[in-house]
């Protein structure tokens, strides 16, 4: 039964691994047959556009690389370490021991619950060689490649608190147990004005400016701290070891199925 069971989730994994590789030779190809537009070039197709008729209907999947700038209303401010910047994401786990009783005998395990996960939903702005700007609208999507602002681990103790979230004391709203909570671990990933940045993604004029956002339609947003260089190549090396990754698990799943079965 346990070589079974075994194949099955094998064989799962194979296919989940199947549908991840398809998605990232479909980035591949994204960013390979996409075109990178300077603000300019957009800046005159939008014109063509609007002397069509389509003021407010302009789109046009591109890339868009320059340096992260701050919105008119200013920087934000990360939650943790309140660090200036114009985009920022948070994670809080709470460690804790797990005691579970069978057969008349008590078992600790350790375990982590998300006790907090937000990222900052305000827009940004792409700055070029020549200071012109092109809004962001991040849509909540993680960029990739960003700064690591905050990775620590805080152990519970006394009347420590480890974290306050506008006002409110985290631990005592999240804990069902203090005195089974090992520590808190803390997280965060900032992008500070200045950093250089590549977006694929489509831009539109439906607020007047021009923005780079997710599609509306079908379509990648791909938003990360690194060059489209780095990028392709990491999503090639990924592809090959998914690619080897899918078929030895389909085929260790298989044989351990059919083991499982005859033996």
């Amino acid at each position: 039964m346990a070589f079974i069971v075994l194949g099955v989730l094998l064989v799962v994994a194979a296919v989940a691994g199947f549908f991840y590789m398809r998605h990232t030779k479909s980035e591949l190809h994204a960013m390979i047959g996409t075109e990178t537009l300077s603000i300019p070039e957009l800046e005159r197709l939008r014109g063509i556009s609007d002397e069509l008729g389509a003021q407010g209907g302009f789109r046009k999947v591109s890339e868009v690389v320059g340096a992260a700038y701050q919105r008119p209303e200013g920087l934000l401010t990360s939650e943790v370490s309140k660090t200036p910047c114009v985009w920022y994401r948070y994670r809080i786990d709470r460690e804790y021991e797990h005691v579970q009783y069978r057969d008349g005998r008590r078992y600790r395990s350790k375990r982590t619950e998300k006790v907090a996960d937000f990222t900052s939903s305000e827009g940004y702005a792409l700055l070029d060689e020549e200071n012109r700007t092109i809004g962001v609208d991040p849509n909540g999507t993680s960029p990739e490649g960003v700064e690591r602002s905050v990775d620590r681990f805080e152990r519970a103790g006394g009347e420590q608190q480890p974290f306050e979230l506008f006002g409110i004391r985290l631990p005592d709203f999240f804990s069902s147990s203090r005195d089974d909570t090992i520590g808190y671990h803390y997280k965060e990933w900032i992008i500070r004005p200045g950093r250089r940045m590549y977006i694929l993604g489509e831009v539109h004029d439906k607020i007047g400016p021009l923005v780079i956002g997710k599609p509306d339609q079908k379509g990648h947003f791909i938003v990360a701290a690194r060059t489209e260089d780095e990028l392709r190549k990491s999503r090639s090396q990924r592809h090959r070891l998914l690619a080897v990754g899918v078929i030895v698990a389909f085929v260790a799943g298989l044989a351990s199925t059919v083991f499982g079965i005859v033996r």
